[in-house]
């Protein structure tokens, strides 16, 4: 017979399914975590394929404030322990994924985390809408819990619908090893940060790279969305741009066919050259066009409604499935909250995120108050707490505009202060004279301008008026009165050293947006 029992069946032990399991593992939430390998951060065995992580690891920031320094340390999990800071186990700015599986293993170990290894999820299903979930492993052995997470990443690839796609090779299965390349012609497909990883191994090897596919590239520098080709993974450019033979095609494969002789000839429709289309002969063609989550093992009775192509489960901002009560999701397959905008699907991200619904769990289903702290609704006061936590918090820099931090007012003086609410879920305290949201966000527009174009003007840092107009990563408070009326904005001026701390270009602005909407509560 199944055991009934646990409060939590967490599937995945990777980097989000350990993170939660720490923090239910504080609380004293009963819990079993499954995972299908023989160790934590299978995906870091095989992933990135050329071995170098694009998360950065930079160990000397010249603070001593350890909430400072998880805004420069892109790998670590929330720990209360500083031996578990991923800082003491590389010390290259961009590691080596062994070394993250080795953290992995650390974590888990140390938190003495229940995970059953060699176990993997083959089929879930439930009695009833709101009975337990029942796990079926690839044993027969099976587990019931009464709510679901769901932790396992984005496991199959993503594999666009082109005739004869199927015989070309994998991101996930290709040789690394260049000399497999010489002297042969290879296409790459897609435009993505793996794409551009494979084809910076070939430069020296592959006689030409190809490098397709029919949108524009995005540079992270631009967006500021990581997940955007990275400095560290383009110098294809630069051998495009000079006429080293290798070239960027911006259009859509049509079709690839595989020849007798193995070789390749395909199919390219160009989206800003004469040619309406032109066949390409490649001695190798390899698909790099992402990851996607893997819901063939939930029966129909409980399927997540998926989105975004079908590549992510659809979410609720408390995390839960859109359509599936009580299963909830974890780690880089949320990150259709904020797709391609922002870092769900990375550590730096989605960690906050794990500790965002820690906190909705705990509230909806143990009874535990959302951590918060009374304040005093007065200007100065409520200034004050905003300007501290800004310059400090790691959360809100790293899930700009996707997490914030909620004062709620309660209309008799009084105001209480939450950390780190997702943006569009409703506060859990009593908030009758309304609430204000605080976030990070970067400008409107801020992708459409070069960063290192000098003749693109700037807003002064002392231009609190003009505020709104900046671009880059700035604190933005908003007054969301009751009922449905539209909120009240302000922008805190952006600021190069990322110190909100001038008493006549921050704090004073700032402190009169309160006061006059305290008033008016």
């Amino acid at each position: 017979m199944p055991d009934n029992s646990l409060d939590y069946l967490v599937i995945g032990a990777g980097p989000a399914g350990l993170q939660l399991g720490h923090f239910l593992a504080r609380a004293g939430r009963s819990h079993l975590i499954l995972e299908a390998g023989p160790t934590p951060g299978m995906f870091f065995r095989t992933f990135p394929r050329h071995r170098t992580l694009i998360s950065i690891n930079k160990r000397h920031t010249g603070w001593d404030d350890p909430e400072l320094n998880l805004r420069m340390d892109w790998n670590s999990l929330l720990s209360d322990d500083p031996d578990l800071l991923f800082t003491r186990y590389s010390d290259r700015y961009f590691p080596d994924a062994d070394d993250m599986v080795r953290y992995l293993a650390d974590y888990a170990r140390a938190y003495d985390l229940p995970v059953r290894y060699d176990t993997r999820a083959v089929q879930i299903g439930r009695a009833d809408d709101g009975g337990p979930f029942r796990v079926t492993d690839q044993h027969g052995r099976t587990y019931e819990a009464r709510r679901l997470v769901v932790a396992t990443g984005v496991s199959r690839p993503n594999i666009p619908a082109i005739p004869g796609i199927e015989t070309a090779e994998l991101y996930g299965t290709a040789s690394t090893d260049p000399d497999d390349y010489v002297d042969r012609r290879v296409l790459i497909i897609g435009k993505g940060n793996s794409a551009f990883e494979t084809a910076d191994n070939l430069v020296a090897t592959a006689a030409v790279i190809h490098v397709a596919g029919p949108s524009s590239i995005r540079m992270a520098w631009r967006t500021h969305y990581v997940g955007h080709l990275r400095a560290i993974n383009n110098n294809l450019l630069d051998t495009y741009q000079l006429k080293s033979q290798n070239a960027i095609l911006d259009g859509d494969v049509k079709r690839v066919d595989r020849q007798a002789d193995g070789s390749y000839l395909v199919t390219v429709s160009f989206a800003r050259a004469d040619e309406v289309t032109k066949d390409i002969p490649y001695d190798r063609v390899i698909v790099c066009t992402g990851f996607r989550f893997d819901a063939s093992v939930f029966e129909a009775g409980c399927r997540p409604a998926l989105t975004i192509g079908d590549r992510f489960p659809a979410l609720t901002p408390a995390y839960e499935s859109a359509d599936v009560p009580g299963l909830y999701f974890a780690g880089t397959i949320t990150q259709s909250r904020d797709f391609k905008r922002g870092t769900s699907g990375f550590i730096h991200g989605f960690r906050y995120g794990v500790r965002a619904l820690h906190h909705v769990l705990e509230h909806r289903h143990h009874g535990v108050a959302w951590p918060s702290r009374d304040l005093p609704a007065t200007p100065e006061a409520l200034a004050a707490a905003v300007i501290e936590r800004v310059n400090r918090t790691s959360a809100l820099w790293q899930q700009f505009g996707l997490l914030s931090d909620v004062i709620a007012l309660n209309g008799r003086g009084g105001a209480r202060f939450l950390e780190e609410l997702p943006v569009d879920l409703d506060p859990p305290v009593p908030h009758d004279a309304g609430c204000f949201r605080i976030t990070l966000e970067y400008g409107p527009e801020h992708d459409q301008v070069d960063p290192f174009d000098i003749s693109v003007g700037r807003i002064r840092q002392s231009d609190a008026a003009r505020a709104a107009e900046g671009h880059y990563l700035h604190p933005v408070v908003r007054y969301h009165p009751p009922g449905d009326a539209a909120p009240a904005v302000h922008h805190v001026t952006e600021n190069l050293e990322n110190e909100w701390t001038s008493q006549e270009v921050h704090v004073e602005p700032l402190r009169a947006f309160f006061a006059r909407h305290v008033q008016r509560a």
